[in-house]
């Protein structure tokens, strides 16, 4: 026969030994109490020496159950601290480890949590790059809509990875197997924007010589991306609308009404809302469109991840190419009006006109070697011997110094501005020294 087990939860189990613990401690110093009282003896000694006892037991008892519990995690603490990308936040941090276990924990977990996030990241969406917290925000946003039906706005500047961002939501869908296909709204004529949408039937127009069908009835069953929805002429809005609401459409000079099943993924780099405002795009369409919204971070609001994505294009570049650390450094340091289009763009044309396959301040256009003077410049090209990893943590202490001149010194907003916690945070700041008191005097 197979026996049932029960399981209790540690919520309960601890506060009911302890309470245990203090009812028979309260029982017995009264009963000792009056019995003292009815030998006419002195009470104090032998409860003096019952609260030792049930003192002592209630730490083994303490001890135990927390050794308990620890035993496994010190387990998983040694196994992990072997990994390498622990084991170098443990040698860089050297001090903070050797504080307490419970440090060493809250280290351990924090690293951890961190690495895991970016593995699931990467591996749902190894094509969107990034790892700051507005990425990581994004990512965790695109994985829960992905699996439904749902309507998706993405809005986002020019040049952010709209598209991408798209072609992820549908790859990571119930209908991934199913027709993906993209319409621009702003590349195409008002007066054939409408034959693209819906098609057309013979004669419909002067040269409509046959039927043709739309991205609709290309779509059905599947995605179709409506990028730059924005640009939509106003009396078409009123048909994606229907379509939105209904399901059918009208091909152009058609009769028959067509059904579809289509999920839609918008996108604009507009204000919609001030479009509305301005009677440039319908509300009923804009509500219909904003089921679900993502927003795209400008390339300046994350700059952490400008050496990840300059890495990632230099793996990709038709040729074996690096970059030195002055002009990684100039790049970080760019505002990048036109974001990751533009960062590719740069790129591209630095692999072009490079010198052994690496790519110096020179290079680089002067737009973006404006930002540094000629001192800086002449001091990077003495840089050889520095290495990467040393000059990525002179990004680091730059980019941490700039979030907290903007936060006035207030660490605790400087967190949510880096994609950090406070305590990784204050990690940084003791690590590279940085001057706390005096940014706060700073006025930006």
């Amino acid at each position: 026969m197979k026996q049932s087990r029960i399981y209790i939860s540690l919520y309960i189990i601890f506060p009911f030994i302890f309470t245990g613990f203090t009812i028979f401690a309260a029982i017995v110093s009264y009963r000792l109490t009056k019995y003292s009282f009815i030998r006419g003896t002195d009470p104090v000694q032998p409860i003096f020496w019952f609260i030792v006892v049930i003192s002592l037991l209630a730490y083994v008892s303490g001890f135990l159950m927390v050794r308990l519990i620890l035993k496994p995690m010190e387990k998983f603490i040694e196994d992990t601290s072997k990994f390498p990308t622990i084991s170098k936040a443990k040698k860089a941090n050297e001090k903070d480890w050797s504080v307490d276990k419970i440090q060493q924990f809250t280290n351990v977990f924090d690293q951890v949590t961190s690495v895991l996030s970016r593995i699931d990241a990467r591996h749902f969406f190894p094509n969107i790059i990034g790892e700051s917290l507005e990425m990581r925000r994004l990512l965790s946003l695109i994985k829960k809509v992905a699996p439904t039906d749902s309507t998706v706005l993405i809005l986002g500047e020019s040049g952010t990875g709209k598209e991408l961002v798209a072609t992820s939501i549908h790859e990571n869908s119930e209908r991934e197997d199913k027709a993906f296909i993209k319409l621009n709204c702003a590349a195409i004529p008002a007066e054939l924007l409408e034959s693209e949408l819906f098609g057309h039937e013979k004669g419909a127009f002067t040269g409509a010589s046959g039927r043709k069908p739309g991205k609709f009835d290309m779509a059905n069953e599947g995605t179709l991306f409506l990028a730059e929805i924005g640009d939509m002429p106003h009396n078409l809005q009123s048909k994606i609308l229907r379509v939105l609401q209904e399901q059918e459409f009208y091909r152009v000079g058609g009769s028959a009404t067509i059904k579809v099943n289509v999920r839609i993924i918008a996108s604009t780099n507009k204000n919609l809302e001030e479009m509305v405002r301005e009677g440039a795009f319908r509300e009923d369409l804009f509500h219909r469109l904003n089921v679900f919204t993502l927003h795209l971070p400008p390339l300046r609001d994350r700059k952490e991840d400008i050496p990840l994505l300059v890495d990632y294009l230099l793996q990709n570049a038709p040729k074996e190419l690096t970059i030195s650390p002055m002009a990684l450094q100039m790049l970080t340091a760019f505002s990048w009006p036109g974001n990751i289009r533009e960062l590719k763009n740069t790129i591209e044309s630095a692999s072009v006109i490079a010198e052994n396959g690496i790519i110096k301040p020179t290079h680089l256009p002067a737009k973006i070697t404006g930002v540094f003077d000629q001192n800086q410049i002449t001091a990077g090209k003495n840089t050889a011997k520095i290495s990467l990893d040393e000059r990525l943590k002179e990004i680091e202490k730059s980019i941490i110094i700039e979030a907290l001149k903007k936060t006035g010194g207030v660490q605790v907003r400087a967190t949510e501005l880096l994609g950090i916690n406070q305590r990784s945070l204050w990690h940084r700041i003791k690590k590279y020294d940085i001057d706390v008191k005096g940014i706060k005097n700073y006025e930006l």
